[in-house]
């Protein structure tokens, strides 16, 4: 639902900044700000894009949950973005600023909060087509923010070291969405049903963050084994992608989709290079691959290597690939348990909302 008479909405406690559409990829950003929503009515402010308007039309929102409305501020730049708000927003002081993005930090120029939140969930500025204000920027949002949550354990070791008050937040998963307690009923998908032998799945991003020729080399390895890439392409194009006939690209499925894609993996994989984009990635589908009960490869990211070599097979180039889907790991699920009754985003949400609540009562 799209609301264009915003007078009529009520006020926000929490506005959040996104790099991130709401409706691309559901990830780290959904679930907790749908999960926050249960104590905070929320606006959630995307990355605009250029428009022939440049300010001067209506101030749009899109209901996703009865709490958390979404806007596309029709400007031109980040910068007019602050400026903007301040125009259109009926109040100009809020509790909390929350930012996933330092791209956004000319804002608190026009924007008081009470509290300024920086959720870091990856380095940005070492990705592909990264803005060189984007180091600056993020000096500028730590400076501002009263509290700093990280995406994972090597986040945490940079950011503590640049800020007084660093939370780490690994992501975390819903178990019962991904866990296929009702796999026996779950249909295999159309785009699934001629891919014939032992599949080997990915879903996610397709980006810079993805060693394609692993995947290649690997593939020509097995011939028998289907490869299926299941996500979008960001960054990269058809081009770039290596072509087998035991390759196969899917293309970007629902939150809700993915579990039926899941279930219908024999091996799950992590096939990230090991480059600047991924140092400080701690890869959510880890924990969604256990909650499904699928042995899991994954090349050697720092995070996923420290938590859970003990029950994942790590690899290092193609012959180690080939390995491990020849010989899959066989006992993995106990350990899978044990880590999997430590997280859910529900218990997440609740401490992250905690700290905030602490902050806001100094």
């Amino acid at each position: 639902m799209v609301n264009h008479d915003f007078q009529q909405t009520a006020s926000y406690d929490m506005i959040v900044f996104c790099h991130l559409r709401w409706d691309f990829v559901y990830q780290r950003p959904q679930h907790l700000i749908s999960r926050l929503a249960q104590d905070f009515r929320i606006l959630v402010i995307e990355e605009p894009v250029p428009t022939r308007l440049n300010g001067k039309g209506p101030f749009e929102i899109k209901e996703v949950h009865p709490n958390v409305h979404v806007c596309r501020p029709p400007v031109n730049s980040m910068n007019d973005i602050g400026a903007y708000l301040r125009k259109k927003l009926p109040k100009n002081n809020y509790k909390v600023g929350w930012y996933y993005s330092p791209a956004f930090v000319s804002v608190l120029e026009h924007l008081d909060f009470e509290t300024v939140v920086y959720d870091c969930m990856d380095e940005l500025t070492l990705f592909r087509g990264a803005s060189m204000e984007l180091v600056d920027q993020e000096k500028a949002l730590l400076a501002a923010a009263d509290v700093v949550y990280t995406g994972g354990k090597s986040l945490y070791e940079s950011k503590v070291k640049k800020h007084h008050n660093v939370h780490c937040f690994p992501s975390s998963v819903d178990i019962e969405h991904f866990s296929g307690q009702n796999k026996d009923a779950t249909e295999r998908p159309s785009d699934m049903k001629d891919i014939p032998g032992r599949i080997v799945g990915y879903y996610g991003v397709i980006d810079e963050r993805i060693d394609l020729e692993l995947l290649k080399n690997t593939a020509a390895l097995a011939p028998e084994t289907s490869f299926v890439m299941v996500g979008p392409l960001c960054k990269i194009g058809e081009q770039d992608l290596p072509k087998a006939d035991n390759i196969y690209y899917l293309g970007m499925k629902s939150y809700e989709e993915l579990p039926a894609y899941l279930q219908h993996f024999d091996i799950a994989m992590m096939p990230f290079a090991l480059n600047d984009s991924t140092k400080f990635i701690s890869p959510t589908k880890t924990l969604e691959y256990m909650a499904a009960n699928k042995p899991i490869i994954s090349t050697r990211i720092k995070d996923v290597e420290r938590d859970y070599s003990h029950c994942i097979m790590l690899i290092e180039n193609e012959q180690d690939f080939y390995s491990a889907v020849m010989n899959p790991m066989q006992k993995f699920g106990n350990e899978y348990t044990e880590i999997l009754n430590n997280t859910s985003w529900d218990r997440t949400a609740r401490k992250m909302g905690s700290i905030i609540e602490k902050t806001l009562a100094v």
